[in-house]
């Protein structure tokens, strides 16, 4: 089965409810520790895993994630060890890698895609790509059988909605707010118009990511998109209780979605 393919049956099999994707950085709070949490979050209900791969400027992270990445690269984490992070979750259940575009252009277009379909990865999220420029890229990941999953934002405009739904791969993520990833208190209020406006312009499904962090907010997400995308909150927990917390707080997250 193909890694789009993959994706699309991990949104199957959820269908009545919205499917939970646990965002973790690959290598941290170590490498085993990675591999740790990404198996606890896929035994505590996650349906897909989005693995970071630690970058040294990472324009879409906030100071959670940032930290994290930071701190793996300072450990001497490589996206080759992150591949193999890969390698271990996706045995259980599909990895998105989100990894920014100076990575998959230092390997090349073609080259990064054939390894990250060769350790399993069922797609690539590339925040920093912008989608006039992914072509290469697309046809890479097409050709090696993995999804490049494009993003929308809340200023994105109909006719680029339009453009980024009919290239779509996997799924759609929509960015549930401006600036970077981050814990928040309360939900964008423009969420629902955004997020329907997106399904409009597409036949795959809609994960929302950004400033999601509790089960309420989880649940309140999954009343609206296809996909809950939740990452500072799982970082921080395997920053602060290893692959034992990231598997508690992914089963409440999973509960509030069921």
């Amino acid at each position: 089965m193909s890694g789009a393919a993959r994706i699309a049956d991990a949104f199957a099999q959820r269908a009545g409810s919205a499917a939970l994707m646990p965002y973790l950085m690959g290598g941290y709070p170590d490498l085993d520790g990675s591999r740790g949490a990404c198996l606890a979050a896929a035994e505590a209900g996650g349906d897909l895993i989005e693995l970071g791969v630690p970058f040294s400027d990472p324009l879409a992270d906030g100071p959670v994630i940032h930290a994290a990445g930071t701190e793996a690269l300072a450990a001497g984490v490589t996206p080759d060890d992150v591949l193999r992070v890969c390698e271990a979750a996706a045995a259980r259940l599909p990895v998105v890698l989100m990894v920014y575009a100076n990575v998959v252009l230092h390997a090349g277009a073609e080259v990064y895609a054939r390894r990250a379909a060769g350790a399993g990865a069922a797609g690539l999220i590339v925040p920093d790509l912008a989608h006039e420029e992914a072509g290469e890229l697309r046809d890479a990941c097409d050709a090696a059988g993995i999804a490049l999953v494009g993003l929308v934002a809340p200023a994105s405009s109909e006719a680029r909605l339009a453009q980024i739904g009919a290239q779509a791969r996997g799924f759609v993520y929509a960015v549930s707010l401006a600036g970077t990833t981050g814990e928040r208190s309360e939900l964008a209020p423009e969420l629902a118009g955004m997020v329907a406006r997106t399904r409009a312009s597409t036949t795959k499904p809609v994960a929302v990511g950004f400033g999601i962090s509790t089960p309420a907010q989880a649940r309140a997400v999954g009343e609206l998109a296809d996909g809950v995308i939740v990452g500072s909150r799982v970082v921080r927990a395997a920053g602060e209780g290893g692959a034992r917390a990231v598997g508690a707080l992914v089963a409440e997250l999973a509960a509030a979605l069921a």
